[in-house]
């Protein structure tokens, strides 16, 4: 289980950094990212089912989201 924090980063750097971070990972593996309200909360994960990813969820905390991606 991975995670990465991308806090305070603008789009679409939020979703580069999630893609890059998926590609070096091995199918099936989860990967936790931190995001900003706003834009990135609703760009990246359209983004990364795009790309064929599951967004497995989406929750809200602390002022912020965290996203829960399994690698296609």
């Amino acid at each position: 289980f991975q995670k990465i924090d991308l806090l305070g980063v603008k789009c679409p750097l939020n979703y580069v950094k999630t893609k890059l971070k998926l590609e070096a990972m091995s199918s099936g593996d989860s990967l936790e990212v931190l995001l900003d309200l706003g834009e990135p909360e609703k760009n990246v994960p359209r983004s990364i089912k795009n790309d064929g990813h599951k967004v497995v969820s989406l929750t809200e905390e602390n002022g912020h989201y965290k996203l829960i991606v399994e690698k296609a």
